[in-house]
């Protein structure tokens, strides 16, 4: 009997609950020693979707990834970065080894268009990363459970297309059911970020590790603020009533 447990547990895809998952699969260093330790596979994985969690912009929610990022888009492959909530900041991903030329900034105008982007993106087979930030304030009118589908049908499409799908989203959704692989917590300590792993295939990562990121301009930056377009003056001449044409 304990040879057959011992068989199956060698079996691709199966681990014991309280042990990391150790099958081959893709995964991508992150470039965080004691991150990538907790990581099954010791890396963040490609082909599938993972959530980031976190409540504070700017406290390195993109910057923590960016080893994997760099080796996402090799080979020509894109980057899309849809809905990020600031611009991504082109020296710092020169800095951190980001080709810009293969960066794709989409700028969803509701909910439903940044899910459906993400999807084609992944769709495409040309990006090698989608980064997602979904807004609760572009539809507040949601069914619920909607999204559940939604992030089913992008799991299956990133791993379709062996695509590193991240998706952003708030501390408060660390309830919620999700068909993602890996789910992080971020939180900000100082001149560190705090990690938690509540979701990974073995045991939940509670205490939180510590990562001490370099000291760098931010990834993503808030556009800067540009005075009011102001409307064009109407001539004179345009403001008369049009003449009527005779019947």
């Amino acid at each position: 009997m304990n040879a057959a447990i011992e068989a199956l547990a060698r079996l691709p895809g199966v681990w014991r609950g309280g042990e990391l998952e150790q099958a081959v699969h893709e995964v991508a260093p992150t470039g965080h020693a004691a991150l990538d330790r907790e990581l099954p596979g010791g890396g963040w994985p490609l082909g599938t979707l993972s959530e980031v969690l976190h409540d504070a912009a700017g406290i390195g929610e993109v910057r923590f990834l960016c080893g994997a990022l760099a080796q996402a888009s090799q080979g020509g492959r894109l980057i899309a970065w849809i809905g990020a909530p600031h611009l991504p900041y082109a020296p710092a991903l020169a800095a951190a080894g980001i080709a810009l030329e293969r960066c794709l900034v989409v700028e969803p105008a509701h909910r439903e268009d940044a899910l459906w982007a993400a999807e084609q993106s992944l769709r495409s087979g040309a990006c090698g990363a989608v980064l997602l930030w979904l807004d609760r304030s572009l539809d507040r009118t949601r069914a619920r459970g909607g999204d559940y589908a939604w992030l089913r049908r992008l799991q299956l499409v990133a791993q379709a297309g062996r695509a590193m799908m991240v998706l952003y989203r708030s501390s408060a959704e660390e309830r919620s059911s999700t068909p993602a692989h890996l789910r992080v917590c971020l939180s900000s300590a100082q001149d560190a970020l705090e990690v938690r792993i509540p979701k990974r295939r073995g045991p939940p990562l509670v205490s939180p590790i510590r990562l001490a990121l370099a000291v760098r301009p931010r990834i993503l930056v808030e556009r800067a603020r540009q005075p009011a377009p102001q409307p064009s003056p109407v001539p004179a001449a345009a403001s008369r009533p049009l003449p009527r044409l005779a019947a």
